[in-house]
């Protein structure tokens, strides 16, 4: 069995979800401190022919604090325009758009719950079934170093097979993890492209573009396009 740990990000990039994609076992790292400046609570859509960030505002924000400890802010009236008027005229917006807005109108605004579910619910659309699991839930010593938390999970989990993001690759070491009996690889991302009815791809957008601009079974052949190392 494999499995992958992430903090959960708010609708990521196609990658997450590739990750998400290649293994049994997936788990939302939600007992982390939150990353200020990061992605968790931002991303980026096509508006205009050109990349758009978007950001939820997280009140009290700070890098001491752990990501489940979070709430997103409640208005997310500008975004949901934002996205609707960069999107209104692709060819999947209106299967999408309802599905965005019922993750960011969720009445749970905690980050790992809202973050985790603009996951599991694309997996859903796609009608691919997923064990997902907050870390915050799991028994393991969190006193360990980074690798070893890791491994304690696996042994939690029942996996031997551990895949990693490709940042992952200055972080931990394959013979560490293979004198724990553990499989140690990392995912990268083949190169794609799909319309996105402009004059230059423009890649490395939120899943949000992917799902706007392609239908299920594309999105499932792009999910497919990666490979472990």
């Amino acid at each position: 069995m494999s499995f992958a740990v992430m903090q959960p990000y708010l609708f990521p990039y196609l990658g997450y979800y590739q990750l998400v994609n290649a293994v049994d076992k997936f788990v939302f790292y939600d007992d982390v401190t939150f990353i200020k400046g990061g992605y968790i609570n931002r991303n980026n859509i096509l508006s205009n022919g050109k990349a758009q960030r978007f950001t939820i505002p997280v009140p009290g924000m700070s890098s001491n604090t752990l990501i489940n400890e979070l709430s997103f802010d409640k208005n997310i009236k500008k975004i949901l325009k934002t996205i609707e008027q960069s999107y209104k005229k692709a060819p999947y917006f209106e299967h999408v758009f309802p599905l965005i807005k019922s993750v960011l109108n969720n009445e749970n605004r905690r980050v790992d719950h809202l973050c985790a579910k603009s996951i599991s619910v694309v997996f859903d659309y796609l009608g691919i079934s997923k064990d997902f699991y907050y870390s915050s839930e799991l028994e393991y010593n969190r006193d360990l170093s980074a690798a070893d938390k890791l491994i304690a999970m696996a042994s939690v989990l029942k996996s031997n097979d551990y895949i990693n993001s490709p940042g992952g690759k200055s972080l931990y070491d394959k013979e560490y993890f293979a004198k724990k009996e553990i499989s140690l690889s990392f995912i990268e991302t083949e190169k794609y492209e799909y319309s996105q009815n402009n004059d230059e791809f423009i890649p490395h957008l939120s899943m949000i573009d992917v799902l706007m601009w392609n239908n299920k079974i594309q999105v499932v052949e792009l999910l497919d396009k990666y490979k472990l190392v």
